[in-house]
């Protein structure tokens, strides 16, 4: 580990970005994350609810039950609600962090970031794709099966690969490595302690967190997927700390998830 030089570049300062004062308090914090998970499943259930019956046939009659059930597996109605639930999450996300008093750009530190940081950081995300894809074939498993239902379904494949692709990367990565990864770093890093240990100590359990509920959140797959979806999303958190940039982790997950949907389509081509 490279000791820190008293004179630091902007790119430097910025890795870890921690609000002078923080927004939220212990309890506050804590608040925030069981909020946002409830909230996260919720607006899938509210995007499931309004794409279906704008778009099962039967809509008219059916009961919410048969809403929830029958568009759960409709590749149109998810794709639908995964668009909606981006706009929920994004209001939320942002009317929060206002309503503390928060630079939306600094707390969510949507920047750019180096270009040289980019291509390491893609990098190391071929070799974990690689290193997975590898593991995925020895232990036989089938990570994308829960696509089927929603891939014969669909009205139009491109319309569930934006989705699965662009959209859902895009408000998953605000949520987990934005707005509650910058909460719970503040929490845990002291702005005037220069110590190196201490400035990271923040991102360490942010990261390690938010990875964690970011993990178990995904219902659909099994505990061999999750525990590479843990290694993944710290991926993704090294990225942010490295980069000091939402945009990067952003850029990682919707290549991540292409690489995956490309795999899919072509296996069953």
């Amino acid at each position: 580990m490279s000791m820190r030089m008293p004179n630091k570049s902007a790119a430097e300062t910025n890795k870890v970005v921690i609000h002078p004062q923080p927004l939220f308090t212990r309890l506050g914090t804590l608040l925030l994350i069981i909020g946002m998970v409830v909230f996260f499943f919720i607006s899938q259930l509210i995007g499931i609810y309004i794409a279906g019956k704008l778009v099962l046939p039967t809509a008219k009659s059916a009961t919410v039950g048969d809403i929830f059930f029958f568009g759960s597996n409709d590749g149109t109605v998810v794709s639908i609600s995964i668009m909606i639930g981006c706009v929920l999450l994004m209001a939320i996300s942002a009317l929060v962090i206002r309503v503390r008093g928060g630079n939306l750009k600094q707390y969510l530190a949507l920047r750019p970031f180096s270009l040289a940081v980019g291509m390491g950081m893609i990098g190391l995300l071929l070799i974990f794709m690689i290193g997975s894809q590898a593991l995925t074939y020895v232990l036989d498993k089938s990570p994308l099966a829960f696509v089927d239902p929603l891939y014969q379904s669909v009205s139009s494949v491109w319309l569930l690969i934006f989705a699965m692709v662009i959209v859902a990367p895009i408000y998953e990565e605000l949520i987990f490595r934005g707005l509650l990864w910058s909460a719970i770093a503040e929490q845990f890093t002291l702005p005037s302690d220069f110590l190196i240990k201490s400035e990271y100590r923040g991102a360490m359990v942010a990261s390690l967190v938010t990875s964690l509920i970011f993990a178990v959140i995904h219902l659909q797959y099994g505990v061999y997927e999750i525990s590479t979806i843990v290694v993944l999303a710290l991926l993704f958190c090294y990225a942010r700390i490295k980069s000091g940039s939402l945009i990067l982790p952003m850029l990682l997950h919707i290549i991540n998830n292409g690489a995956a949907m490309w795999q899919y389509l072509a296996q069953g081509t």
